[in-house]
């Protein structure tokens, strides 16, 4: 894994000091209950790996996004006493252009200046996101597409109807569920198909090995399991705090019963939403550092004109006599050679069982041309003289 601090990759010595996440011991508390349930054992290991990351790698721009936008939703949220929010406003006037008609320009002189305040807020931060990370800007605008999208299905159905969910009857929920949908095929569809692909070339590229261990561990360390679960988790919430903002002000201001405890709800998990969304964006950009210029799917490399093409199976060659042998490596890495056993024509990986007839394949390989035994690593990745 590499590190994007300011763009560069981290050198050598600071990747070998780096936790990785295949030296993170996995525990069994829901594999005892069930095997099936070792997933969620990874899970749990990878999240613990995911916090220590963050702890000991965000530093003071992180921490100013985070404060940047937890300034916004408490001044553009936050009722302070002013009455602009609680009140309803003036229904009469409403956008933000518009003369005597905008009701942006008609709030109270306090009210503006928050909302100016909290818009610089908002401003600073995206600004920030954007310049930061940039090999995850294309996949940003798609993921805030996805929230102005889902946050336009909730003023919707309360425009119809100030009390959704209740008393709505499948025209409310129409507009929450195509928005939902959309949200679900941008972020899983698109940015992280996006991630997952070029996280594959990223490994196939920068971490090909002749040891099929070095390999596996590759892909371990370049799990993104947990960051998978996080967009799903970040769209629950986005659903929450755009519901608890339209529901909090959606009665007319004669019927509004204002609530602070909706407020706070909003507050809160738009502050939770918000953080995840940076995780989301940060941590692509810190897995894959400088080494990748973008991340896009392999259809949109194939449309840019940059095709990767996968590392093919590879014939063993002799270390002695530099003769091919009966070794292969596929192309996931992992070296497999023919089962020794007389009456089997299976084969398997060194050092598992034959998948035929269950005899252990050795570590080992004889020469049929010269008769030299050999360790089976040794008829990879040897580099011609001349």
């Amino acid at each position: 894994m590499e590190q994007a601090g300011e763009g560069d990759s981290m050198d050598d010595n600071e990747e070998r000091l780096m936790d990785r996440l295949s030296d993170f011991s996995i525990g069994n508390r829901f594999s005892r209950v069930n095997q099936r349930l070792s997933i969620l054992d990874l899970l749990l290991t990878e999240i613990r790996y995911n916090i220590l990351l963050v702890s000991k790698f965000w530093g003071v721009k992180e921490g100013v996004m985070i404060g940047l936008f937890v300034a916004g939703f408490f001044l553009g949220s936050w009722d302070f006493g002013i009455g602009e929010i609680s009140s309803g406003g003036d229904y009469n006037r409403w956008g933000i252009l518009g003369g005597e008609d905008s009701g942006f320009l008609h709030m109270k002189d306090l009210a503006l200046i928050l909302s100016l305040l909290s818009v610089i807020c908002w401003a600073g931060f995206f600004v920030m996101l954007w310049n930061s990370y940039p090999i995850m800007r294309e996949n940003m605008v798609y993921l805030l597409i996805g929230m102005f999208v889902i946050q336009f299905g909730h003023i919707k159905s309360h425009a119809d109807n100030p009390s959704f969910p209740w008393d709505s009857g499948i025209g409310g929920w129409v507009w929450i569920l195509v928005s939902n949908l959309v949200m679900l095929f941008l972020s899983i569809f698109v940015v992280r198909r996006a991630v997952v692909e070029t996280r594959d070339i990223h490994v196939q590229r920068k971490h090909s090995h002749p040891d099929p261990r070095v390999i596996d561990r590759a892909w371990k360390d370049h799990s993104l399991l947990a960051w998978s679960l996080g967009i799903a988790v970040w769209i629950v919430v986005l659903n929450i705090t755009f519901w608890s903002s339209a529901h909090s002000i959606a009665p007319s201001p004669g019927d509004l019963d204002f609530s602070y405890s909706l407020v706070f709800l909003h507050i809160f998990s738009g502050i939770v939403a918000t953080f995840l969304l940076l995780v989301i964006v940060w941590f692509p950009e810190f897995m894959l550092g400088s080494t990748e210029a973008r991340i896009q799917t392999s259809r949109a490399r194939e449309v840019s004109g940059e095709v990767f093409e996968p590392k093919k199976a590879e014939q063993g060659k002799c270390p002695v006599c530099n003769q091919n042998t009966t070794a292969i490596q596929e192309m996931t890495g992992e070296i497999s050679i023919p089962c020794e056993s007389d009456d089997c024509s299976g084969k398997g990986v060194t050092g598992s069982e034959c998948e035929q007839c269950g005899i252990r394949i050795p570590s080992r390989v004889v020469c049929a041309n010269c008769g030299s035994n050999t360790p089976v690593g040794s008829h990879f990745g040897r580099v011609e003289a001349w």
